[in-house]
């Protein structure tokens, strides 16, 4: 409770909502569109009505760190570079698989010991300074769901877009066409987890796959730049069927969108599934590349991949940037974002 009490305190007035009735509101931030009676929460946990206020997560972190912008993972935005990274509590999925679980799961496990939480009060003038002191050429929102959190970071990114940094969400993709929108003048990168095809195992971690398709496609209307990521699961999201259909969607929305394909390891409740052998990821990387995706990669297994981790041009084939793991060990791409041998232009943001 000491949790829950600390950060209902760290709040504002929220700004996506909708008013159902005097008592009760209508939160907008994420596809659940929670119904929110006066004292209740979402199914976020942080985002709550008070007095028929909408009060959202504001002025602290969680986690902070710099990092390669590979880690994230993205591929083809800035490459090689800096990012500033922060994230705040909790999420609007249960997935049993998270890598993330002690950030995004401390409001919904009980279990999980929430004392080494390290929850510190931040401004977020602080935290663009600290990414300017630390060469970051971008800040990103990730470590837990960051449309939960909209408000706080468009409070960042408003200051980031004005110090000449990029801004980025590493997100699950469970958003709504109001929050997209509130949030695209300030944000420039959106990676979105893809975590399977089919509409029962979204059910099983608390969503449903619609909305984070529709995600997808609407950051691209929207002129984000969108990559892809799906952890490979075996006996989960491995078929061949699956993978070709996650493909092809990605295909369908664009052929430029990257698409990441990377390895599990046995965390937080699913301890049964074997860890990702490469030979998956190779597999399911096959898979992309003969659905016509231009950009396909393998991560987490870094130089066990081969060059599934570099980036090709598409015309010619050409390594233009060469990889092993989140280390850039080679990049040809010109200022201008085009290859050096053929002149194609290499989709992305380079500069």
């Amino acid at each position: 409770m000491e949790l829950e009490k600390q950060l209902d305190r760290l709040t504002v007035s929220g700004e996506l909502y909708g008013t159902l009735s005097p008592e009760s509101l209508r939160c907008l931030a994420c596809a659940h569109r929670c119904k929110l009676v006066e004292g209740r929460h979402g199914v976020c946990g942080i985002r709550f009505n008070d007095g028929g206020v909408l009060k959202v997560p504001h002025g602290y972190v969680a986690g902070v760190q710099v990092d390669p912008i590979e880690k994230k993972p993205f591929s083809h935005f800035l490459p090689g570079s800096q990012v500033l990274t922060f994230g705040m509590l909790g999420c609007n999925f249960r997935c049993d698989f998270c890598q993330n679980w002690e950030t995004s799961q401390p409001l919904r496990d009980k279990g999980i010991n929430t004392k080494w939480l390290g929850v510190k009060e931040v401004s977020a003038e602080h935290l663009v300074n600290l990414a300017l002191q630390n060469g970051a050429l971008s800040i990103a929102s990730s470590y837990n769901e960051p449309f939960i959190t909209v408000e706080w970071a468009v409070k960042i990114f408003k200051l980031a877009k004005e110090a000449g940094l990029k801004t980025a969400f590493v997100s699950n993709g469970f958003a709504t066409p109001e929050s997209l929108a509130y949030l695209r003048p300030w944000l420039d990168g959106l990676k979105v987890d893809l975590k399977s095809m089919k509409e029962e195992r979204y059910c099983q971690m608390g969503g449903h796959l619609q909305p984070v398709l529709e995600t997808i496609q609407k950051a691209r209307e929207l002129g984000l730049w969108v990559e892809v990521v799906t952890l490979v699961i075996p006996g989960f999201n491995d078929s061949n069927e699956e993978l070709w259909e996650t493909s092809r969607f990605i295909t369908s929305v664009s052929r430029d969108i990257p698409w990441h394909v990377t390895a599990y390891h046995p965390d937080y409740k699913m301890l049964e599934a074997p860890a990702t052998p490469s030979s998956l990821l190779q597999r399911a990387a096959e898979i992309g590349q003969e659905a016509g995706l231009r950009y396909v990669y393998a991560g987490n297994l870094p130089g066990k991949v081969g060059s599934l981790e570099d980036t090709h041009c598409p015309e010619c084939g050409k390594a233009v940037i060469k990889r092993r793991g989140y280390w850039i060990l080679e990049n040809s791409i010109k200022k201008d974002g085009t290859c050096p041998q053929c002149g194609t232009a290499i989709a992305g943001i380079w500069s």
